[in-house]
């Protein structure tokens, strides 16, 4: 008896605290549901203030230069103004973002939202799919119509930043297509240098040869010392491959997804490395190397002792941005698109307009995502994109005839900062961390300069169109967990016998054993992963 009323007592205790614990959720539930409505009926439709009622939100931020105070940044107390919405900023130096990011991520301890995170698409499926990140689909359908009008506009950039559950997580960078001095130059050759030699540009393999071959013994620079350098890179090998790979029909869908390209003769994916258009070009520039055509230290650059060096006017052709706004020197024009041994002539070293796809999420601590996509997708459109750029006309810019230039404040300015410097002092876009849009209206890099212009447009014939360039492809999470493994490994190898092979300490006899070893580290498996992404990209 005692038993029974002790078993019967225990099952009206549970049923009691399972009412007690319902009618909670219930309320807890209720109550939720009453604070959205509320944040919901605070927001504006369109226009500004983007809410009726001041609302705090808590933020995480990476930043270029470590002095700025972003609570104190004229771009974050203007924009507070316009939009009732004030940001509580934690910042971190684009050096430590990864390590703090993903401390904080791990821990639990983050914010409303992070901006400028540049979250690899592996933590973002890994973290929407964990509910840390909020799905942004309905979102930005009814409250982000600058970012909708791009992704209708330009399919590619809804592609990309829909993850393989279907789900979106994060706001991108996008570059326009349209700012041609951005995506599609070529690498810069010392024109100054082929007049005194008696030369014309160079179209093809030999013809380029020859013509650093005469930069290296004809003394073009003229100061008796034989220090020239035909060719340099302040960021090492990679450049310069990419610029030559077009020339034996390698990148054909652009750069976005590092060695994976589409075989011509297959309509399948490629892995570019084992290939023997690799190994043709791999065989040029180990000629170039091993002559002394290629700067000795490319594979040990440090970048800022590179442009010490080059600032001397001793390098030839550099595959970087304008060196008249870079470096200060005069006389660089682009290159001509260099055509291969089987007739390929295309220049395909060109990214997706689609940048980092993780540099802006929500996360499940937000009560205003709403408001918050509103506020970050003003960024955008014109006028958000004008002001993250440029400032505040009379401030940092002056408008004369649509045309938009910075103040001397900022171009000349009197406590000798450079331009960087000096705008950082009232804007964050410095350092290219950033969600938004790059226009070539309003921003004034080196991409857009009249050189880069111009360099842009004598490509353009022969550059990969838009339509043909893939974004980044996504994974699902257990792909991207297995192909992290798979990459690391295999990438690795590649790199360091893509090095040997051009220095010569690894001979292109060679060749097949290196292909071997990499089908021995599962590469199949590797391009089963890649093929089922691209069925998903084509879909």
């Amino acid at each position: 008896m005692n038993r029974k009323k002790y078993i019967t007592s225990l099952v009206t205790g549970a049923l009691a605290v399972s009412v007690l614990l319902s009618g909670c959720k219930g309320g807890s539930e209720e109550t939720a549901t009453k604070e959205n409505k509320k944040n919901v009926e605070n927001i504006s439709k369109t226009g500004m203030p983007i809410v009726k009622e001041k609302i705090e939100l808590d933020g995480f931020a990476a930043k270029f230069f470590s002095s700025q105070d972003w609570d104190k940044l004229m771009l974050w107390q203007e924009y507070e103004k316009m939009t009732n919405i004030h940001i509580n900023w934690e910042t971190v130096s684009t050096d430590a973002l990864a390590e703090k990011r993903n401390l904080m991520l791990a821990s639990g301890e983050y914010p409303d939202l992070l901006f400028a995170a540049a979250l690899p698409k592996t933590d973002l499926i890994k973290y929407g799919q964990q509910g840390v990140f909020l799905p942004l689909n309905d979102l930005i359908d009814k409250y982000a119509p600058n970012l909708k009008k791009i992704m209708e506009e330009n399919p590619l950039v809804k592609q990309g930043i829909t993850m393989a559950d279907g789900n979106i997580y994060g706001f991108p960078t996008y570059y326009d297509p349209n700012f041609k001095g951005l995506t599609m130059g070529t690498p810069w050759i010392q024109s100054e240098w082929l007049k005194k030699l008696g030369l014309e540009e160079p179209k093809t393999w030999d013809e380029l040869y020859t013509v650093l071959k005469k930069f290296k013994e004809g003394d073009p620079n003229g100061n008796g010392k034989a220090d020239e350098i035909p060719v340099g890179s302040a960021y090492g090998i990679n450049p310069i491959i990419n610029w030559l790979k077009g020339s034996v029909g390698l990148n054909n869908h652009g750069t976005s997804n590092g060695h994976i390209d589409l075989d011509p003769k297959t309509e399948k994916l490629r892995f570019q490395p084992t290939s023997e258009e690799y190994k043709q070009l791999l065989t040029y520039v180990n000629k170039l190397y091993t002559e002394g055509l290629i700067d000795k230290e490319v594979f040990s650059t440090d970048s800022e002792k590179f442009n010490v060096v080059a600032q001397e006017g001793i390098v030839g052709v550099l595959p970087d941005i304008d060196p008249k706004v870079w470096l200060n020197l005069d006389g660089y024009v682009g290159t001509p698109v260099i055509e291969g041994p089987n007739g390929d002539r295309i220049n395909t070293a060109i990214g997706s307009p689609l940048g980092n796809v993780g540099m802006f999420v929500l996360t499940d601590k937000n009560k205003n995502p709403e408001a918050t996509v509103r506020w970050i997708d003003h960024f955008y459109g014109d006028e958000g994109i004008k002001m993250f750029f440029m400032g505040f006309e009379g401030v940092t810019y002056t408008e004369k005839d649509g045309e938009f230039q910075y103040t001397d404040e900022i171009t000349k300015n009197p406590d000798g900062l450079n331009l960087d410097q000096a705008i950082s002092k009232y804007l964050t876009w410095p350092g290219g961390y950033y969600p938004g849009v790059v226009k070539e209206k309003y921003f004034q890099g080196a991409e857009g300069s009249d050189g880069s212009l111009a360099n842009a447009e004598k490509a353009e014939p022969l550059t990969l169109k838009q339509s043909d360039i893939w974004p980044n492809f996504n994974f699902t999470v257990d792909e991207s967990s297995e192909l992290a493994t798979l990459s690391t490994d295999i990438n690795t190898y590649v790199t360091e016998m893509t090095a040997g092979f051009i220095t010569g300490k690894t001979s292109m006899k060679e060749w097949d054993n290196y292909v071997k070893t990499l089908e021995k580290m599962n590469l199949d498996r590797y391009m089963e992963i890649y093929e089922a992404a691209y069925k998903r990209y084509k879909k």
